[in-house]
């Protein structure tokens, strides 16, 4: 079989190599799965650049978010047969609830813990769910850390209801997730960009309203002016949109933030968010009962995840190069079928 790993010692794209191996097998309690497609996060960036202490130490394949088809199963196996369609789970020992901060790492395809970008991968038994029936291989595939970093970031807390102004910030993954999700909530959305030939994309899923982040730079204050703010702020960006992020919320709201982009400089205005008795709360992608929550979600309303373009397995450094673009509309995806 073909995979690519990242070799230690090296950062950048030097550090991803493609090798032949053989197909592994499944040891007990294990599954081997035959993968169709893996999607690219912006964290993918993050450790082939070895930033945030992120460097692998040994060979690794990287990426987490796979789906696929289990074509043989371990000694001991029972909630898994040949033939099952599924996708990967993101995090080891999350199944429910709070996130377990003194074992969580960085999920599957991080230092230590190899990934999904090879033809046939072996992972644990509780290490997949049932992917939609609703999608194609290619498009299940975006939901393992986009999909359910926004599902998570509108379901737990504060949940999202219908009727609720819901702001998401960018047009990443995680971004057209929220909108996509918060739309079926029955919720409107109002998003950023700073490139004005998305504005039309981000009307066409279903948004109220759009603004340059670039033209207006104090985009938070004004929709907070014309709205009297907002229920929920999707954060993906980090720091550096956090003070428009709580000009922007409104009285009691909450700004979900899973940015890794950038810390931030400025002070924030923690007066304007104590006076609107609004939270900031971290995201973490999610639990494994989330991520089925979020499957179900999906086929119920019919989502299709917004998938920019594909690559072939050989064109994986493509990919990557495709995915650390700012023109980047939605999931990078390579397609192990190309």
């Amino acid at each position: 079989m073909r995979k690519w790993v990242l070799e230690p010692g090296k950062s950048g794209q030097d550090a991803l190599v493609m090798k032949e191996a053989p197909v592994p097998d499944p040891g007990p309690g294990q599954v081997r799965v035959a993968v169709k497609a893996a999607a690219l996060n912006y964290r993918d960036q993050i450790i082939l650049n070895g930033h945030y202490g992120q460097g692998v130490e040994e060979e690794t394949i990287p990426v987490a978010d796979g789906s696929g088809v289990i074509d043989a199963v371990g000694a001991g196996v029972e909630c898994w047969a040949v033939g099952d369609r599924v996708i990967s789970v993101y995090f080891r020992d999350w199944v429910d609830g709070p996130p377990p901060t003194d074992r969580l790492g960085f999920g599957l395809g991080s230092p230590g813990e190899n990934g999904v970008l090879a033809e046939y991968v072996v992972l644990d038994a509780n290490r997949v769910t049932r992917m939609p029936q609703s999608l194609d291989f290619v498009h299940a595939s975006t939901l393992v850390c986009a999909g359910l970093t926004a599902w998570t970031a509108l379901t737990e807390e504060h949940p999202v209801t219908a009727g609720q102004m819901i702001l998401t910030l960018g047009t990443g993954g995680v971004s057209l997730f929220a909108l996509q999700l918060a739309r079926a909530f029955g919720a409107e959305v109002i998003a950023t960009t700073s490139q004005q030939t998305k504005e039309g994309q981000l009307r066409q899923l279903g948004t109220v309203d759009v603004l340059n982040y670039r033209t207006t730079p104090t985009w938070g204050e004004n929709i907070y002016a014309s709205t009297g703010g907002m229920d929920k702020v999707v954060n993906p960006v980090g720091g550096d949109a956090m003070t428009q992020s709580i000009m922007a919320v409104g009285a009691g709201g909450e700004i979900a933030v899973m940015g890794l982009f950038s810390a931030g400089d400025a002070p924030l205005p923690l007066p304007v968010l104590m006076s609107k008795g609004a939270s900031i709360r971290g995201i973490a992608v999610g639990s494994s009962k989330a991520l089925v929550q979020l499957v179900d979600f999906i086929d119920q309303h019919g989502i299709t995840p917004v998938v920019q373009k594909t690559f072939a397995l050989k064109d994986a450094k493509a990919a990557y190069t495709a995915q650390a673009s700012r023109d980047v509309f939605g999931k990078i995806v390579i397609d192990m079928t190309a």
